[in-house]
């Protein structure tokens, strides 16, 4: 008797750096052994002409967070992590947003308590830093990265959000000091109010408007202002979902002198445009987002940055709200103008598929760069590697096997989300994730629920 609880046989494995055939054995939660004819175990999974590849991490997700009055968001942790599983996911990363005249650990918390027992893969925390006290700096976020929580993401923009370029330096600073990374929402919103205003005079207030709000200067002036303010504190920087060429050549730059600085795109970027926000009524609310997607040239210079290493991350920035919903898209004070849409669209399920699809499939990646793309460079950044990531003997068999080949038309009732659509209804995709498992325990097989609300367990992190 091998010992084995799973034998995964026949595949053909690709981590960030290595593609080989090999089986994988697995035993309490872990992988134990990869080689050939390993022998006989508790369970055998044929994946006979199919990829074996690192489950994929998310590392920019929201689930159940507070999303303005009458406004609520349509995952809760169940259904995240849900749709998480279908999507060939392992692990995803959602934030805990203080709110302000909140204690920083209460959110905390209150997020633990949303999640506990509700998540079907594992879950690691980022912190939102919204309202940096002398309380939160001096004592709560420093023993906060102690305890695991070693991220955490500031705002450029919002009401309620936005921190000054003086606050920004603070929680930098506690960085700097903790060993801790800061992930930045670049958009100048002295620039966004103004636009916005100036277009709720002339009376342009439908989505499409959102886009003309928050143009490629807007991302591009703050972006550059986010890598100026953390090559001050010396302090390593995630600037999050970039969706232009501008924004992009400021990461570029920062790189070429040694800052480090890391990018990140999402799915949004590569697939839609602004004229998706142009639809007939509130139509195009679907797609309103921030930064907005803006245009072909824009999706070029994306796929620019993640071939040539710019971008090391591709997350979702999966914040669904529903569509037909008073509580959601069609809130009534979105009708009257873009400013009040709920910013976010879903799409932590269709990430993986979309990039295979587009970009291993047609040739613009290959398939070791889409799992450093997907999960190794996640978890690296993040104090996740190398427990999670790759594929090696110790590491937490998270696994996803996929069907290289499969066919797949995206409509929502696939994704198993709380959302009521997806931005990528009717898209035609090649290359679908047939089997998720988290630590050895699969989740999701062939299209099925198999795993428990119950498996997914909380990852503390190192600095």
């Amino acid at each position: 008797m091998s010992g084995f609880d799973l034998v995964i046989r026949g595949g053909r494995v690709a981590t960030a750096s290595d593609t080989f055939d090999c089986d994988v054995g697995i035993r309490d939660g872990r992988i134990v052994a990869l080689g050939h004819d390993l022998g006989a175990a508790g369970e055998v999974i044929d994946a006979t002409g199919r990829l074996v590849l690192p489950g994929g991490i998310d590392s920019h997700v929201h689930f159940a967070q507070p999303s303005g009055p009458g406004v609520v968001m349509a995952d809760d942790f169940e259904s995240g992590t849900r749709s998480a599983a279908f999507g060939g996911n392992t692990t995803v990363l959602p934030f805990c947003l203080q709110e302000k005249g909140q204690s920083l650990r209460e959110a905390v918390r209150l997020y633990h308590a949303k999640a506990e027992g509700r998540c079907y893969i594992d879950v690691a925390f980022h912190l939102i830093v919204a309202d940096p006290t002398p309380q939160v700096l001096g004592q709560e976020l420093p023993a906060l990265i102690k305890d695991g929580y070693s991220s955490f993401k500031v705002f450029m923009t919002y009401e309620g959000l936005a921190l000054s370029d003086r606050e920004i330096l603070e929680v930098m600073a506690v960085a700097r000091e903790t060993g801790a990374i800061v992930m930045v929402h670049a958009e100048n919103y002295d620039a966004i109010r103004f636009l916005t205003d100036r277009l709720e005079r002339l009376g342009q207030t439908t989505p499409r408007f959102h886009a003309t709000s928050r143009p490629i200067p807007v991302e591009r002036e703050a972006t550059h202002r986010a890598i100026s303010l953390a090559e001050l504190v010396d302090v390593p920087v995630v600037i999050v979902h970039v969706s232009n060429r501008e924004a992009m050549e400021e990461i570029r730059r920062a790189q070429a002198k040694g800052l480090k600085v890391h990018g990140e795109t999402c799915p949004q970027y590569l697939m839609l445009t602004e004229a998706d926000l142009d639809g007939l009524g509130m139509e195009g609310a679907k797609y309103v987002c921030s930064p907005p997607p803006r245009d072909p040239a824009s999706q070029q210079a994306c796929w620019e940055g993640l071939q040539q290493g710019v971008f090391s991350l591709f997350s979702s920035d999966h914040c669904p709200f529903r569509y037909d919903d008073p509580e959601g898209k069609l809130t009534p004070k979105g009708r009257t103008s873009f400013r009040w849409v709920p910013n976010g669209i879903p799409g932590v399920a269709t990430r993986l598929p979309i990039l295979f699809s587009e970009g291993v499939v047609k040739d613009r990646i290959d398939l070791n760069r889409f799992v450093a793309l997907t999960s190794t460079n996640h978890a690296k950044t993040y104090g996740l590697y190398p427990r999670k990531g790759t594929i090696a003997i110790g590491t937490d068999a998270d696994i996803a096997i996929w069907d290289p080949q499969r066919k797949v038309t995206i409509t929502h009732d696939l994704l198993h989300d709380g959302s009521d659509y997806t931005p990528y209804e009717g898209l035609e995709v090649t290359g679908w994730p047939m089997l998720t498992m988290v630590r050895g325990r699969v989740v999701m097989r062939d299209g099925e629920l198999v795993g428990t609300a119950d498996h997914g367990s909380f990852l503390a992190r190192s600095a």
